[in-house]
């Protein structure tokens, strides 16, 4: 299996990476997603204000035990973070065209590929 992250979602947190001159990151804790290493914070609480959740994995919209599970079944049950250059070929593509991101993992590598947007998204 594998996560998604929709195109739309993560050009923004790409884009903001790059006039940042800072790494993304995959986060997975409270859901799965990505984030610029130095972003733009919300006054009111003080959180990275661009996030791109993998989907069903937003904690905000999608139910606890499904979330938790999707997440635990492909990406294990630690909480980790891991560092991207997000001028990669990958996020690159990302970035300048309408493709979604797919992550897969195995025990010890995680791969990163464009896929098609589905019909109806973006």
């Amino acid at each position: 299996m594998s996560l998604r992250f929709k195109g739309a979602e993560l050009r923004p947190v790409l884009a903001e990476a790059v006039s940042n001159c800072c790494r993304v990151i995959l986060a997975k804790d409270q859901g799965v997603y990505f984030l610029a290493e130095r972003g733009e914070r919300r006054p009111e609480d003080s959180r990275q204000k661009l996030l791109a959740y993998a989907v069903d994995c937003n904690p905000d919209v999608d139910p606890f035990d499904d979330w938790w599970e999707l997440a635990r079944s492909e990406l294990g049950g630690d909480d980790f973070g891991e560092h991207f250059d997000p001028k990669s070929q990958v996020f690159a593509r990302i970035l300048h065209s309408e493709d979604d991101l797919e992550l897969s993992a195995t025990a010890t590598h995680l791969t990163l590929k464009p896929v098609a947007p589905t019909p109806g998204d973006n």
